[in-house]
């Protein structure tokens, strides 16, 4: 299976040395489950999109520091890329960003969140259950940095895991889209270290009870599986 990356950030420059860039994440995370798969790459930020959706099997769009409703070149063609692929029902995934790009390019709407920053570990109960989520578990809980969330939902939108703090936290369209605010990528190493970069913009309480939450360990095996079986599904 080969995964097409839309890359839509860098890891900050001095953080790369400890926990590489967002694509070598993904990657080390699927190849954990599954060594066959195979990646490309494609820097959305600098304005790099494929020429065909048929490049490759499935799609994902990474996390961003930018928002889905920044006025910025490229992320009008990324929305029009997400339409393309939902008209022709090819498997995509978003993660963050990702999450709300989706949301946006198919009529929903992303806003800056009255709630705040949400940082650190998030803990998610599972509200429907799908096929492909196996092996089954009532949460899916994974590291989070954001302050957009999705507002209102397409009309073909599943909730599959919410919280009070999030309440579209994981969202299917049909049987080819699946979006996710979390970050299965994330290492609680590398959440720690991107909360403390973002000191004086982050509240500093936020950070204090996003440190705390670290002692709890994110479903990181889980949530691979889950993705590569919807990805396979």
């Amino acid at each position: 299976m080969k995964i097409g990356i839309l890359q839509c950030d860098d890891v900050q420059e001095q953080l790369q040395p400890e926990h590489a860039n967002y694509p070598e994440m993904f990657q080390e995370l699927f190849l954990k489950e599954d060594p066959s798969c195979s990646f490309a790459t494609y820097r959305v930020l600098d304005g790099v999109l494929p020429q065909s959706t048929e490049e490759c099997d499935v799609w994902l769009i990474t996390g961003s520091r930018y928002s889905a409703y920044d006025q910025l070149e490229w992320i009008p063609a990324l929305l029009n890329f997400v339409r393309l692929l939902n008209r022709e029902k090819r498997k995509l995934v978003g993660i963050c960003f990702g999450h709300q790009i989706i949301a946006e390019a198919l009529g929903g709407k992303v806003t800056l969140s009255e709630k705040g920053w949400g940082v650190g570990m998030s803990f998610n109960p599972v509200v429907k259950q799908k096929s492909w989520m196996q092996p089954s578990s009532n949460h899916l809980n994974l590291l989070v940095s954001h302050q957009d969330q999705i507002t209102t939902l397409p009309e073909n939108a599943e909730i599959l895991a919410a919280s009070d703090f999030c309440p579209h936290y994981m969202v299917q369209y049909g049987d080819h889209f699946l979006s996710i605010q979390g970050h299965p990528e994330f290492t609680s190493n590398y959440s720690k270290d991107l909360m403390l970069s973002r000191q004086g913009r982050i509240p500093d309480e936020s950070i204090k009870k996003g440190l705390e939450s670290l002692s709890s360990s994110p479903d990181l095996q889980l949530s691979s599986q889950w993705l590569l079986n919807f990805m396979r599904n």
